[in-house]
């Protein structure tokens, strides 16, 4: 397979702020590349930069073949890009937002039409094409702003977060519409701080934090790192999170996780079904009373938390 997108030792700063400390990534033709972080971690400013609208302190990066920096006009005719907030003009239709991008990839009147009534039908929008997008609700705009990313059909898109904000339904349209594009050749990256969504559609994901790689591979390559199952305990009462946690931490002087959200501890364990009867046993003398207690795989939550120290969120990047 061939390379559509590169980086190689991207550095990026804003004032004292290095927001790419050197990063380098691939993304082969065909493919969708996963790209995970906290907050601040530099996803949005790597997304940026690949679409010209940043320029890199140093390094370089290219994609389908044109550099970012000497190459940039040239660039701009083969991707596509969906930011975190909707980019639409208010004063057009939503149908009229639609054929202007197809007008600007100089497709022909008849097809940039057609793939606007697509677009329009796919994000459920077909009722409000002929509306001034002015009087559409965020949601719907959101809508709009993704379709519109994808009427030329580049051969690279990239997606900065395209769901957030998105209802499930939307969602699983989206996912679908992205599994076709790809089996068409399209290439995909994608910046979410949804698991599930990277599990999904990612062929590989990239971890950065402090702006730097720290973490690449599928997704299952990334829950083996975590080295083993999971043993995880649900308590009943939240007041016994702490209590259940020292019980855990203690069986295997692994650092336990505490998820208050779930009501859950969890600890990585080798010890199979005899630490399962043992952490049992346990939980009845200390009398913990619990919702569930089990052995399970790794998530690529756990594996979020192991490699940042945090949880996935969905709020700014930069």
């Amino acid at each position: 397979m061939s390379l559509m997108i590169e980086a190689e030792n991207v550095a990026k700063q804003f004032g004292p702020t290095h927001a790419l400390a050197g990063v380098d990534l691939t993304v082969e033709r065909g493919t969708v590349l996963a790209l995970l972080g906290p907050n601040g971690a530099g996803k949005t400013t790597l997304v940026r930069i690949l679409t010209t609208l940043l320029r890199p302190d140093s390094g370089r990066a290219s994609v389908a073949g044109f550099d970012v920096v000497a190459d940039a006009d040239r660039l701009r005719s083969v991707i596509g890009l969906a930011g975190q907030y909707a980019a639409v003009d208010e004063l057009l239709t939503g149908r009229e937002n639609l054929e202007l991008v197809g007008l600007w990839y100089h497709l022909g009147k008849r097809e940039y039409r057609r793939r606007a009534e697509e677009v329009l039908e796919r994000f459920s929008l077909t009722d409000a094409g002929d509306r001034l997008v002015k009087t559409y609700s965020g949601g719907m705009r959101r809508r709009l702003d993704i379709g519109a990313s994808l009427v030329a059909r580049p051969p690279v898109l990239l997606l900065d977060e395209p769901t957030t904000g998105l209802d499930p339904r939307t969602r699983n349209d989206l996912w679908r519409f992205i599994d076709e594009l790809v089996a068409a050749d399209t290439t995909v990256l994608l910046t979410t701080q949804y698991m599930e969504e990277a599990e999904r559609l990612a062929d590989r994901i990239v971890v950065i934090d402090v702006g730097k790689v720290i973490a690449q591979g599928t997704a299952e390559e990334l829950k083996d790192q975590l080295g083993g199952d999971l043993l995880e305990a649900r308590v009943t009462n939240p007041a016994d999170l702490d209590r259940a946690a020292a019980l855990l931490g203690g069986l295997n002087g692994a650092a336990p996780h505490v998820d208050p959200d779930r009501q859950s501890v969890s600890v990585p364990t080798k010890g199979g079904t005899k630490l399962l009867i043992a952490a049992g046993r346990r939980f009845e003398e200390d009398g913990i009373p619990l919702a569930d207690l089990g052995i399970r795989r790794p998530s690529l939550d756990d594996v979020f938390l192991s490699l940042t120290g945090s949880t996935a969120t969905t709020t700014e990047d930069r």
